[in-house]
């Protein structure tokens, strides 16, 4: 039984199609809605519970005090600076981190001998705070840029290699083989099955890597920066200006959510282009 354009477009565009899909947009409405509403709630009850006592808004702040500190870091000129700062070390850290990783993982994959060499220094660097490699790295490198970067990197690079290299190890087995039994060498099976089949597994890691990439430039910050707003959060806490704290902490989770939409942006953009 065939079916002709027209009719693919008839089923495609039934009534019950259409009625799924508009059940699909409710429920989607309905749960950003839900969102809101409990995003709204919690900021009002701080402000309330601060404004009443309830809460010591020295120790927690308020909603209205972090918003008026944004204001004059913003009318200062430091909100930008400092923003930027953080978001370049971040994206340098991320991409070098990420391709890095790529790139071992491939290198391991690629050599059995190499893989079982390497699998106990893996678990052992990926179970190891790399906080501690911070005044090793400040001494080699020195307290500049480029030591907040490489935090970035050691702290992402572990996770891309481990993710990617499971996911190369985990392609099916038979599909391998029966490349082999064509006469596929190394190369063809790596570029043609095992690097398309884990494009899920790269973006994911993406995802991920995007957000230990800011940890690490954080950790970075903290230690050695004089900008950035890891730099402003440290201040804060030692000038005992914690309406500076939360609105660094603040600040951090807008931009994690910006990178965050970022990489999945392109992976939709991915999928269409699949399609």
């Amino acid at each position: 039984m065939t079916m002709n354009k027209n009719n693919c477009e008839f089923f495609c565009c039934s009534k019950e199609h259409l009625d799924f899909l508009k059940l699909q947009k409710r429920k989607t409405n309905f749960i950003k809605l839900l969102q809101s509403i409990v995003f709204v709630s919690g900021v009002c009850l701080w402000e309330i519970a601060s404004r009443l006592n309830f809460i010591d808004s020295f120790l927690v702040s308020s909603p209205s005090r972090i918003l008026k500190t944004i204001i004059e870091l913003n009318n200062s000129h430091e909100l930008w600076e400092n923003i930027g700062c953080t978001v370049s070390e971040t994206i340098l850290g991320f991409l070098f981190g990420t391709i890095l990783g790529i790139l071992i993982a491939i290198v391991i994959w690629w050599s059995p001998l190499i893989c079982k060499v390497s699998q106990p220094y893996l678990v052992v660097f990926n179970a190891l705070p790399k906080v501690a490699l911070g005044p090793i790295i400040i001494a080699w490198i020195g307290a500049n840029i480029f030591s907040i970067i490489i935090m970035a990197l050691l702290v992402s690079v572990i996770i891309s290699i481990i993710n990617i290299l499971s996911g190369f190890q985990n392609v099916d087995r038979e599909k391998t083989m029966l490349m082999k039994s064509f006469g596929s060498n190394k190369l063809q099976i790596l570029t043609k099955l095992v690097f398309p089949a884990n494009v899920p597994t790269i973006v994911s890691t993406l995802k991920i890597n995007v957000g230990m990439s800011l940890i690490g430039v954080i950790t970075g910050e903290f230690l050695i920066s004089n900008k950035g707003i890891g730099y402003l959060i440290v201040y804060g806490g030692q000038i005992f200006k914690l309406d500076l704290v939360m609105a660094g902490i603040i600040i951090l989770g807008i931009i994690a959510s910006i990178l965050y939409m970022g990489v999945s942006k392109l992976e939709s953009i991915y999928v269409l282009r699949k399609k």
